[in-house]
This record gives C-alpha cells, sequence and structure tokens, in this order.
C-alpha cells in the first residue's frame, strides 16, 4: 500500500488525487482540510433559494485536459454554460462591450464547489475537514529517496508527517502534496520539522509569490434588472470595485424575477478596507454598483453576505526550479500559484500535471 497525505482540498488537489486514485489503485490518499468545504476559493453557498459562487465566478475552458475532464470524464449533469458576455467599465464608470474572450464560462446548477465533489466523489480518499495542519515533519530515511508511488523498490524510509492543532498525527505519508495558497505554504515549509538545505530555497521561493485580496460583497434584490451582459470587469485598474456578476445568469441558482449580485471590490480597496466593519464594506460596495450599473435601486439590497480573501489572486508564479527538486523528496506544490495563473482551470490543470507525476515519479 502507498501512502499519500495532502494538505488543503482545493480544485488542485482534487485533481490530483483523482489521477492518483486512477492510477494508482493501492494508494491510500489521505486529505487534510482546515475549513468546512471543498474547492477552495472555487466556492459556493446556498442561503433560502439563492445558490452563488462568491470566489471564483467560473471555469474557463482555456485547458484541453480540463474541458475534457469537465465535459467527457466526469459527469456533466448539472453543469451551466453562462451566455450572456462580459462587459467593461473604467473609473469613470461608463460601461462598454467588449471584453467577452472567454468561449466558455462554465459552473454547475449546485455551484463551482462540485468540481472537487465530483472529483473526490470518484476517489476513495478519506477527507478530514476543519482539520488545521500545525506541522509537517520528515521522518526517517534519505532526502534523496524516491517519489514515485509507483516505485517497486519505495520504502517505509524518509516519509511525511503532519501534526493537527488539535493533537492528531496524520502519516507517515511516502509522499506529501501541499495546496494551500503560497504564503501558508510557504509557513508551513518555514515551521517544518525537515533537516534539508533544499527547505530554506523552497521557503524564500514559494514565500516571493505575491498575492492580491479580494473583499467580496453578496447583494440580492427582489426584482429583475434589464442589463445585456453577466458581468462588468474593470480594465483601467482604477476604480475601487473589479468585478460585477449576476447569478442569476446561471440556471439554478437565483429564481426568476430576483437579482443577485457579487460584488469584488479591487486589490487596492480590498487591501485598505479588509479589516473595516463588514456592515460599512457591503454598504460602499452596493452603491458603487448602484453607480456602475445606473439603478439607484442596487444601494438597497434586501439581503447581503460577504467574504474576504486575503490570498485571492497570485500575481505571478513561483520559481519552478525548487519546487521541482522538492519532489525527489516525496514533497510536490500545487494549485493555480504553481500553474502561474490565479484560474480555475490553471489549479485543475496543475492538479493534472501533479497527480500524473506523483503516480510515475517524473
Amino acid at each position: 500500500m502507498t501512502d499519500v497525505g495532502i494538505v488543503g482540498a482545493g480544485a488542485g488537489a482534487a485533481a490530483a488525487a483523482f489521477v492518483i486514485d486512477r492510477t494508482v489503485p493501492d494508494a491510500d490518499v489521505t486529505v487534510v482540510e482546515k475549513s468546512g468545504g471543498l474547492c477552495g476559493r472555487a466556492a459556493t453557498r446556498r442561503h433560502d433559494s439563492l445558490t452563488y459562487d462568491y470566489g471564483a465566478n467560473y471555469l474557463k475552458s482555456d485547458d484541453d485536459r480540463v474541458v475534457e475532464l469537465i465535459t467527457e470524464t466526469l459527469d456533466d449533469e448539472g453543469l451551466v454554460d453562462v451566455t450572456e458576455p462580459v462587459y467593461t467599465f473604467e473609473a469613470d464608470e461608463a460601461v462598454s462591450p467588449g471584453r467577452d474572450a472567454d468561449e466558455h464560462k462554465w459552473s454547475y446548477r449546485r455551484g463551482l464547489t462540485q468540481v472537487a465533489k465530483r472529483l473526490f466523489g470518484r476517489t476513495d480518499a478519506t477527507v478530514h475537514r476543519r482539520t488545521r495542519v500545525e506541522t509537517v515533519r520528515r521522518v526517517g530515511g534519505d532526502d534523496g529517496d524516491t517519489g514515485a508511488v509507483n516505485d517497486a523498490n519505495a520504502t517505509d524510509d524518509g516519509r511525511w508527517e503532519l501534526d493537527d492543532d488539535d493533537g492528531g498525527t496524520h502519516g507517515p505519508f511516502d509522499v506529501l502534496l501541499l495546496n494551500p495558497p503560497a504564503p501558508q505554504t510557504a509557513e508551513l515549509l518555514r515551521t517544518a520539522d525537515w533537516d534539508d538545505p533544499l527547505r530554506e530555497t523552497l521557503v524564500e521561493a514559494v514565500g516571493g509569490v505575491e498575492y492580491n485580496s479580494v473583499w467580496s460583497a453578496v447583494l440580492h434584490y427582489p426584482f429583475a434588472l434589464d442589463v445585456p451582459y453577466y458581468a462588468l470587469v474593470n480594465t483601467d485598474k482604477e476604480h475601487a470595485v473589479g468585478w460585477i456578476s449576476r447569478e442569476e445568469c446561471k440556471a439554478g441558482h437565483v429564481p426568476d424575477g430576483e437579482t443577485l449580485l457579487v460584488v469584488q471590490a479591487s486589490g487596492a480597496w480590498s487591501a485598505a478596507h479588509y479589516d473595516d466593519d463588514p456592515a460599512e464594506n457591503v454598504a460602499a460596495l452596493a452603491d458603487h454598483a448602484a453607480d456602475i450599473i445606473g439603478d439607484e435601486r442596487l444601494a438597497d439590497p434586501a439581503w447581503t453576505d460577504h467574504q474576504g480573501w486575503r490570498y485571492a489572486h497570485p500575481e505571478g508564479g513561483v520559481d519552478r526550479g525548487p519546487v521541482d527538486s522538492a519532489r525527489d523528496a516525496g514533497l510536490y506544490l500545487l494549485g493555480d500559484w504553481v500553474g502561474g495563473e490565479g484560474r480555475l482551470h490553471a489549479a485543475l490543470a496543475n492538479g493534472l500535471d501533479v497527480g500524473e507525476r506523483v503516480a510515475y515519479g517524473t
């Protein structure tokens, strides 16, 4: 039996677990996730008759492997495609057509978390939710041991263990995958009980990935909007709002005749107001939405929700040299920040790639 440990249950982790389960049938996969949900920043909530994706907005069709995974390999029942376009606006709040470059804008009737739920659901992985990893530890063996789970010569030496905040220990694992955002992965590596010069190099590389924060307001109204677009995106990066989208454009998310807006603040505004009173932030973003869309009714939503994403969008990728070198010790890093683009399809694509590398030791 080959033991695989995964920290974080994001989209990348789900894709990697799916590949490992299909490729190495005797692998025993354990996932440790700090929150109660799956799919990381591709997050979905429900309230009464409403379903809404309040993190990632949709899944793009920019990677052929991901398209095949979503539309052919997995059950596509409940998959929905937003057909309305994305328009643009600038600092003067003038709205214009012309930014709908995405061929598909996919979600599910039950929300984007279905991506990870369906992937994990096709595996025998054990997922421990609401379990925060505090310590990563390398135990025994030579740090040069192979990380291939198909290696017939693999031994119990040079394995990984995880300690959680409730005093529990998980492992030992032959292979360990780390899926949190780069700053959290860097902290796990910084405090890891792993006596290898590569650790410091990894910490420097991973810790150098910068992120934008995003503070989001979810605004519900008992009336429909008469506009020709699904979403508005700020193109000059000079407005307090970066994105506004209409969840009613996703089949099954919002009852007919109602509106549900997801308003995501810009990185600069989010950083400046991240710890402010949530009610004040929601009110400010509702006012901005009313001004941009040109409907004063939007300043007074009937119901609201909110979420702050401190590590929402990586600004670039990571130096792959140290990341690739870590594979020799059975340590794999994955996520959109490893893929080099802060989008859901990039996380899935990277997860598929890491799953194959784990299986074959490449």
